[in-house]
């Protein structure tokens, strides 16, 4: 059951007007809140997440990321109306990178309500081993310029932690910050992939209309710390960091 409170929460969490009640179209990616995939602690991994093996094939790296993905929907998604949602690991592969071993894995989501097909979305995650504290950084690529449209936006411990609740997402990166910092590398607490996509897509579908297709890639990380700037120019969407790295790229 799509309930709507829990849409509701998410609206608050991001400071967002409007009240949805049963039978509204959800915004797009609130389905995220939903379909929860709860574990008891000893299934879960070092890191928080449910253990791979199951869907996800175990690759013997244990570092993850949400590496980008690709929406198309059907039929608006529904608030207060039950909804099914079939998951299948569509490929998978282990390759050498520059840095090291990598895994692939890419999952589809089929969503129905009433029987009738709502939204197909693909799921590209990322398998790393653990860093090297001798290994160079890698160099994220540079934001464009030219945006037609541009919005700041900060983060904090707080909105890290309300939006892993409710999505109900054991990842330690985002508010566990020794973990975070010491085993996995990072400067700060991880802003969620899944979050700046969601930014991304409000803001495609206020400022371009309804969306049918929504396809993202993170580029480089950012820090709860860190303060990003939401940017389109046409049908291209980016987050680009205080730096002017650019963190995600999309295409709405």
């Amino acid at each position: 059951m799509l309930d709507p409170a829990r849409a509701n929460a998410l609206q608050a969490t991001l400071g967002l007007e409007g009240f949805v009640q049963a039978g509204d179209a959800l915004p797009p990616f609130f389905h995220q809140l939903y379909f929860w995939d709860a574990q008891p602690p000893a299934a879960l991994g070092r890191d928080g997440h449910p253990r791979v093996g199951g869907v996800i094939p175990d690759m013997g790296l244990p570092r993850r990321m949400w590496a980008g993905g690709r929406l198309e929907w059907h039929a608006p998604l529904r608030a207060g109306v039950a909804a099914t949602r079939t998951t299948c690991c569509e490929s998978h592969a282990r390759k050498e990178g520059r840095s090291g071993p990598l895994g692939f894995v890419t999952l589809r989501h089929e969503i129905a309500q009433d029987g009738v097909p709502c939204l197909t979305e693909w799921q590209d995650l990322v398998y790393r081993a653990d860093p090297d504290p001798s290994d160079k950084r890698p160099v994220p690529p540079v934001a464009p310029t030219d945006a037609q449209t541009r919005e700041e936006i900060t983060f904090d411990s707080t909105l890290l932690f309300r939006y892993s609740a409710l999505t109900f997402n054991g990842h330690r990166i985002h508010y566990d910050l020794p973990h975070a910092r010491d085993t996995e590398g990072y400067d700060g607490l991880v802003v969620h992939g899944p979050l700046l996509a969601q930014l991304l897509m409000l803001k495609a579908a206020r400022e371009l209309g309804p969306l049918t297709t929504f396809a993202f890639r993170a580029t480089a990380p950012l820090m709860h710390i860190e303060t990003a700037t939401l940017c389109r120019k046409d049908r291209t969407l980016w987050v680009t960091g205080p730096d002017g790295r650019q963190c995600m790229r999309a295409t709405a």
